[in-house]
C-alpha cells in the first residue's frame, strides 16, 4: 500500500492591532501562500501571493470582471483604489494589465505597514499607497486622471457616510477621464433602503449604470454585497451579464428600466443627510 503523504500544516494566523481594530491574517488551507484579511472579525480581503489573479471573494470576482472590461485586454490603466485592505484588486490589475499606474488610498497606516510586511507587493508593480481618508485623498488626484475608480471602503464593516453622497460622486467624477468608470462594493440587507439610495445617488451623477448582486440580495432576502458600476458612456452590460452568470455563485445584473424600478423612488443622498451603511447582522460573519 502506498504511503499517504501528510499535507503540511498551514502557517499560523498572524494577529496585530491596527488603527481601525484588530487585524488577522488567516492562512487559506486550500492554497499554499494565500491569506484572508479580517479586521475585528469581518472579512476584508483575500490575497494569493502565488497567483494574484485568483479572486476568492464573490464581490472581488465581480470587481475583477469590471477591471477586465474597462479597456481592451492587457491595456494599461490608471486606477484609483479608495480603500486598500490587502490590495487584492491592485495586485489583480498589476498582473492582468502590466504597466498600469495605480494609486491606493487607505486611511489605516498601521494596516498598510502590516500588509507591506506580511503580504509584500510585487516591486515591479506601479502601485503607490497613500495614507489618507478616502475622500481627502481623492481630492488630490489630478483632474481626468483615472480610467477607473474602485471604492471599497469600510470602517467597522460599514461604509462611512461621507462616501455615499452626490457631492462625493461629483468629486469622484472630476478625477475620471471622459469615458472612465466608477465602481463600488456596497453592502445592504432588507429592506435595501441604503442600496436603493446609492443607485439613485449614482444616477444623479452618471447617465449609465449597472448593478451586480446575488439574486437573493436583490430580492431583499438576505444581507450581502452588491457591485455598482457607473459611467458617462454605455456599459458592456451583455458581456458583464455573461461573466457574472458563469461565476461559482452566479449573480444578476440590473440596468436600464429595471434598475430605475429597483430604486423604488429613492432620493439621492447628499452630504447633509448622509449616513453610514447598515450594520451587518452578526450571522453574516459566522
Amino acid at each position: 500500500m502506498a504511503k499517504r503523504t501528510r499535507r503540511p500544516s498551514p502557517p499560523p494566523a498572524h494577529r496585530a492591532p491596527v488603527d481601525t481594530g484588530l487585524a488577522e491574517l488567516v492562512p487559506d488551507r486550500d492554497r499554499p501562500d494565500a491569506w484572508a484579511l479580517h479586521i475585528d472579525g469581518a472579512p476584508q480581503s483575500h490575497v494569493d501571493l502565488d497567483d494574484p489573479t485568483h479572486l476568492s471573494f464573490e464581490y472581488q470576482r465581480r470587481l475583477g470582471h469590471v477591471t477586465d472590461l474597462a479597456a481592451p485586454p492587457g491595456r494599461p490603466l490608471h486606477v484609483v483604489h479608495l480603500g486598500g485592505g490587502a490590495c487584492t484588486l491592485a495586485r489583480y490589475v498589476a498582473a492582468t494589465r502590466p504597466r498600469s499606474t495605480q494609486q491606493v488610498i487607505e486611511i489605516d497606516a498601521a494596516l498598510v505597514q502590516l500588509v507591506r510586511a506580511q503580504l509584500p507587493l510585487d516591486p515591479r508593480a506601479r502601485i503607490r499607497i497613500r495614507t489618507a481618508d478616502a475622500r481627502a485623498g481623492l481630492g488630490k488626484v489630478p483632474d481626468a486622471w483615472a480610467d477607473l475608480v474602485i471604492v471599497d471602503v469600510f470602517s467597522g464593516a460599514r461604509t462611512p457616510a461621507h462616501l455615499t453622497s452626490v457631492e462625493f460622486l461629483t468629486e469622484l467624477r472630476r478625477a475620471l477621464r471622459p469615458g472612465g468608470w466608477y465602481t463600488a462594493n456596497l453592502t445592504d440587507g432588507p429592506p435595501l433602503a441604503h442600496l436603493r439610495a446609492q443607485v439613485a445617488t449614482a444616477a444623479a451623477a452618471f447617465p449609465e449604470l449597472a448593478l451586480v448582486a446575488d439574486p437573493a440580495v436583490l430580492r431583499g432576502r438576505r444581507f450581502g454585497n452588491a457591485v455598482l458600476l457607473a459611467a458617462d458612456v454605455p456599459l458592456p452590460v451583455a458581456e458583464l451579464t455573461r461573466r457574472v452568470a458563469t461565476d461559482p455563485h452566479p449573480g444578476r445584473v440590473e440596468h436600464g428600466r429595471a434598475l430605475v424600478d429597483f430604486t423604488g423612488g429613492a432620493a439621492p443622498v447628499t452630504d447633509a443627510g448622509a449616513k453610514d451603511s447598515p450594520v451587518p447582522p452578526p450571522a453574516v460573519f459566522q
